[in-house]
């Protein structure tokens, strides 16, 4: 941590934010309000540390969405199991990736002459596996949680990266009440990337230009966001569920709804509604932020719904998500598909 701090001028920002998109359409509908109510598979990315409260013993899930009217494409897949009563272990797979991006660099011949047949096709793809775990400790209702996770990422023959990096999480449950803190990128995590020279060598008239970037080394300064979430029974057979997180940047000034030169601040709430189990209607608000209109300026806000039924250990979630703000961003689609199984 201290390390990262030091470095904290030459880390890029944003770096490796493919994964702060969130994964399952629950928790996106809830604006990624989710570090205190997680649990399942999705426990390991949104908070490891909940997963050992796993009510099945395998637990399972794959989602798929597409941003930017179908340009991006996001998919994730896990699988959970219980290790005994008090510990669990997941594995998880992310892919974003921008595909059939096309390559015009050798669209001219050497005779000047526009040759269309000269044009391939590559992926912008990024990559992220994560080795999950999960345990109680000695206090009752607190558990701990990390991730240890590998990334890949490829744009076509040009460059590629590999990276390493650890999250830690604690989950607290009391009565109806969840606390919970997430740590990702708790040691920084690096990623090395190599570049291809040939291919991004630009010959203009008699002269050779390499745009090969010479640093290499890309840094993820840690992130950590907080949670405090709380069940309501409202009548009979329908319940509520209620979560605020505030997530907590290291990586310099963002637009978010407070920052400085060393923190930024950006709060989320997202709640849930339950008919006996079995059927969920969700909605969540985040990413606010300040917006200029020419002379004026403004906030803007990131509306999500969405709806889930639940039958059988399958569940079906449904989320309304936008990606900025509501008047501008295209709203996307996401479908989650979750199987809980191997009870008696």
């Amino acid at each position: 941590m201290f390390m990262a701090f030091l470095a904290r001028g030459q880390a890029p920002k944003y770096s490796n934010e493919f994964l702060s998109v969130g994964v399952g359409s629950r928790a996106l509908s809830m604006a990624n309000a989710n570090v205190a109510l997680a649990n399942g598979v999705t426990a390991g990315y949104w908070n490891p540390a909940a997963m050992r409260m796993m009510k099945s013993p395998y637990d399972a899930s794959i989602m798929h969405a597409e941003y930017f009217a179908g340009i991006a494409k996001y998919d994730y897949m896990g699988f959970a199991m219980k290790k005994d009563t008090s510990a669990a272990w997941g594995i998880s797979l992310l892919r974003f990736a921008v595909d059939d991006i096309p390559n015009t660099t050798e669209l001219i011949d050497q005779d000047g002459n526009i040759d269309y047949d000269r044009v391939s096709y590559f992926s912008a793809a990024d990559y992220a596996l994560l080795f999950s775990y999960s345990r109680s400790t000695s206090i009752p209702g607190l558990g701990i949680g990390a991730n240890v996770k590998i990334i890949y990422r490829n744009i076509g023959e040009f460059a590629s990266a590999w990276g390493f990096g650890i999250d830690a999480a604690v989950h607290y449950k009391k009565d109806k009440w969840n606390f919970a803190a997430m740590a990702r990128d708790v040691t920084s995590t690096f990623n090395a990337w190599s570049f291809n020279e040939e291919e991004l060598i630009i010959e203009v008239e008699d002269s050779i230009y390499n745009i090969a970037p010479k640093n290499a080394l890309e840094l993820t300064l840690p992130r950590l966001i907080l949670g405090v979430s709380r069940d309501f029974v409202i009548y009979d057979k329908i319940g509520a569920s209620v979560e605020t997180d505030v997530v907590l940047s290291f990586d310099g000034k963002r637009n978010v709804l407070a920052g400085s030169d060393l923190l930024s601040l950006d709060p989320v709430i997202g709640m849930e509604l339950d008919y006996n189990n079995f059927f969920f209607v969700r909605a969540g608000l985040g990413n606010i932020q300040q917006v200029q209109n020419f002379s004026d300026e403004g906030w803007s806000t990131q509306p999500n719904m969405g709806v889930g039924i639940k039958y059988r250990g399958i569940t079906i979630d449904y989320a309304l998500t936008d990606i900025g703000d509501q008047s501008v961003a295209l709203y996307s689609n996401v479908f989650t598909l979750s199987y809980s199984f191997g009870e008696k």
